[in-house]
């Protein structure tokens, strides 16, 4: 008898976890060794655990699944990712190319059959001792890190202005008002957009959610220091060096998502 397959469940949201996890209970040659809710924790985890299977949500505060991925790459033994995503065929397709699976939410149960049939396969056929992750190198060059088309709406002079996304320095709220700023002006964010979906809309970016009223673009950050209570004081590279305080609870996944060991 085979031994079963080692599994980590990453998700933000508890139920898509429990969903997975009940649905992965249906099939006797799977174990889940452990769940984690965050990019920082996720690795963490794989070091700890060393499963040989990921399954993994992409849009997650913070540092994405993609981020995970590439740093997991680096390991002795680097697991097999299955990516479970409501993300756009462009995507997929490059999932499908690269010979990394998906799962498309909500999940059912005769995809991740078929799901798991391609994991055995793959796992059958690695050198012992290696797991011989195929391909993740060319579909983190060929998402260059999930970075799509995107483009911010702002107002401006009865027009709406189309922003790309590396012209942004940071997003932020001001009572009911989105304000989207750039490193010599700040505009009003066209549309109703709430922060929480510009934050998922850019999650594939390099945009980071700093705290509760602002995301910042990480490529766009001068420099940072530690500050009072273990949160991080960030100066923006705008005109008018704008700082941003980096709450303590996101601090971990600033520094992940930045790389700093």
């Amino acid at each position: 008898m085979t031994s079963p397959i080692r599994c980590l469940l990453v998700d933000d949201e508890p139920p898509a976890l429990d969903e997975l996890s009940y649905l992965l209970s249906g099939f006797e040659d799977v174990r889940i060794v452990g769940t984690a809710m965050s990019a920082s924790q996720a690795m963490e985890e794989i070091v700890r655990l060393r499963p040989e299977v990921v399954f993994q949500d992409i849009q997650m505060p913070g540092a994405t699944g993609f981020h995970v991925l590439e740093r997991a790459l680096k390991c002795p033994e680097p697991p097999l990712f299955v990516f479970a995503t409501a993300y756009d065929q462009y995507a997929i397709r490059a999932f499908e190319e690269n010979a990394v699976d998906y799962l498309l939410k909500p999940v059912s149960r005769e995809r991740l059959a078929n799901c798991l049939g391609r994991l055995r396969n793959q796992l059958r056929h690695m050198n012992p001792g290696r797991a011989a992750q195929p391909k993740l190198e060319e579909l983190l060059k060929g998402m260059g890190l999930g970075q799509p088309l995107v483009r911010i709406s702002v107002e401006h002079r009865g027009r709406v202005l189309l922003l790309g996304h590396a012209d942004v320095v940071l997003i932020r709220t001001e009572g009911r008002r989105t304000l989207v700023h750039t490193r010599d002006t700040q505009y009003v964010h066209h549309g109703p957009g709430t922060l929480d979906r510009l934050e998922e809309k850019l999650a594939a970016l390099s945009f980071f959610r700093a705290n509760r009223g602002e995301l910042v673009n990480l490529a766009q950050v001068r420099d940072f220091a530690p500050w009072f209570n273990g949160k991080y004081l960030l100066t923006m590279r705008d005109h008018a060096a704008t700082e941003i305080t980096v709450s303590k609870a996101r601090v971990r996944d600033f520094r992940d998502q930045l790389g700093l060991a």
